[in-house]
């Protein structure tokens, strides 16, 4: 019972900056105190960088796991199944049921990873409150520079309750840091509706305070508006928020991308496509579509971790079997190396009309071209099967869906956004590109959802239209609109970028699609799936109250 008190302790008692990342260790080496840290603007800057740092987690395995953090996001879904199976929530989704227990040390990681990032801001906030803080030396005024520092942390504390209310629904409302002398145990369950009222307060603040244009990796005005929006959406607010929505859409500094620019440029592709791309991502570099975008790059103030969004995402297409040969090279053009152990769903690479760049090969891969070695270079040549030549095509094969019978695919497409080559390394699969989080394109696809709600419709398909004109996909009428037209369109655009199962939970379409398009464990869902389990160890270590369990579990 100690170790799991100490463990749920870690929970709500973190101070991010210094810390060791053994949280059961009790007095961690190298500890940087809050009252040490943060004195000066300095130290509240190193306080974010490490508070940004926990946020990335999401493109990155947790505690060593091989599960992405964002699968309980995306995974399990009616465009995401899992391909080949491994730890964590992968092997939940084909299945669900008992699968999906509180003793789950996925969702217990992922749980105290929210929290974390709550405590640390929780943290932030309370020294910025110290009267001896030294706000000097900053870009701005003193009060200014607090403001940002202030704004930053409950931008992010509202970023992480709003994954715990999508994923658990009520849980315990936290606005203070947790540290040995002020340790709970008698923690309630805070009904949602209170958590998202502060979260609104959190973002509003933040609004007001974030500039449009960011400091690389951290979010901006543009990607606080968007929260709002979807904030006032989920809680059926459509005035505010469609004045959020065309806050975003109508302010200078975010436009969609419409003409093709930057790396590769003068090759084969489409404008919708080039933001993908490594070197191509960052607003620096000329998208100025993202609203907001993780930092990965090696040497980059702030990154240096690496994401493993391409390693799960990107086909195992060196094991495709052709007459009794794997032909195909790690290249760079191919993306490098990939597990593929999630992967798209039949639905999901079907869910385009022909024309449309979103479905096109330039976006989702569907076939290779046999190279030569001079083609592959530096990589070597393919190796030709019987009966073909170089230059000629292998097409993938997605004509029966993913199933518990029909897995472990490696001739599976994959969406081409994932592509990533390490120059020093084509075959490794670790992921140094920075990642686009947010982008403008939601914010459009929200809107409508919004101007849908409100029965305005021809302003809702004229919405629309403008993504779909940028894809070279034909023009819709007010009359094809619907909820699922909407979620179709949203799929379409934001493939592999959005957190799926949070639309899915806030329009009350997750179990239906989800059973209707995921073949690979979706017919094993049920209501009370909606909700996932309040780990063991939360509820284990609430000991002078005890804790409700989700239903079902």
């Amino acid at each position: 019972m100690k170790s799991i008190y100490k463990y749920f302790l870690a929970v709500l008692g973190l101070v991010v900056a210094g810390c060791n990342e053994d949280i059961l260790v009790e007095n961690p080496p190298n500890f940087v105190a809050s009252e040490t840290l943060y004195t000066n603007y300095s130290g509240f800057e190193a306080g974010l960088n490490g508070l940004y740092s926990l946020v990335r987690h999401r493109d990155q395995g947790l505690n060593g796991s091989s599960s992405l953090t964002s699968d309980l996001f995306m995974l399990g879904t009616d465009n995401l199944a899992s391909n080949h199976s491994v730890s964590g929530f992968n092997n939940v989704t084909t299945s669900w049921g008992l699968a999906s227990s509180p003793m789950h040390v996925f969702y217990s990681d992922a749980f105290i990873w929210l929290y974390k990032i709550i405590n640390s801001a929780n943290t932030i906030l309370e020294s910025a409150e110290r009267p001896e803080a030294d706000w000097t030396g900053g870009p701005g005024s003193v009060q200014e520079n607090k403001n940002y520092v202030i704004a930053n942390a409950r931008a992010l504390r509202a970023w992480a309750y709003r994954h715990l209310t999508y994923l658990w629904g009520d849980v315990p409302l936290s606005l203070n840091s947790s540290k040995g002398s002020n340790i709970v145990t008698d923690w309630v369950r805070t009904p949602v509706q209170e958590v998202r009222n502060v979260m609104k307060a959190d973002w509003r603040y933040a609004y007001d305070h974030i500039p449009s244009e960011p400091f690389p990796g951290r979010i901006s005005k543009g990607a606080v508006g968007h929260l709002l929006t979807e904030l006032y959406l989920v809680n059926n607010q459509l005035d505010s928020a469609l004045y959020f929505a065309d806050q975003v859409i109508n302010n200078g500094a975010y436009k969609l991308i419409t003409e093709r620019y930057g790396v590769d440029k003068d090759k084969p592709g489409v404008p919708f496509m080039d933001m993908f791309k490594h070197g191509n991502t960052n607003r620096s570099e000329g998208n100025t579509e993202a609203l907001w975008v993780f930092q990965f790059e090696r040497l980059t103030v702030g990154g240096g971790e690496n994401s493993i969004v391409k390693r799960h995402h990107l086909s195992r297409y060196n094991a495709i079997r052709v007459n009794n040969v794997n032909p195909f090279q790690y290249t760079v053009e191919r993306g490098g190396r990939g597990l593929g152990r999630n992967s798209l769903t039949k639905f999901a690479i079907d869910n385009y009309e022909p024309g449309d760049d979103r479905g096109s090969h330039f976006a989702i891969r569907k076939f290779f071209i046999l190279k030569t070695a001079e083609e592959n270079a530096p990589a070597p040549a393919d190796v030709v099967p019987p009966g073909y030549s170089y230059g000629d095509t292998i097409h993938l094969d997605w004509t029966q869906d993913l199933s518990s019978s029909n897995r472990g695919l490696a001739n599976w497409p994959f969406s081409r956004k994932v592509e990533y080559v390490d120059p020093e390394n084509i075959s490794g699969d670790n992921d140094y590109k920075d990642q686009i989080h947010l982008r403008l394109a939601d914010t459009y696809l929200l809107k409508a959802e919004i101007l849908f709600k409100q029965n305005r419709l021809t302003e809702a398909a004229s919405t629309i239209n403008v993504l779909r004109r940028r894809a070279n996909a034909r023009e819709i009428s007010p009359e094809e609109l619907s909820i699922d037209f909407i979620l179709d369109e949203r799929s379409r655009e934001l493939l592999m970028e959005e957190d799926r199962r949070h639309t899915l939970i806030r329009t009350g379409k997750w179990l239906e699609r989800t059973q209707m398009y995921n073949k690979n464990g979706g017919q094993f869902t049920t209501e009370r799936d909606l909700l996932l389990p309040i780990p063991q160890v939360v509820i284990d270590a609430n000991l002078t109250r005890p804790m409700q369990q989700n239903p079902g579990y």
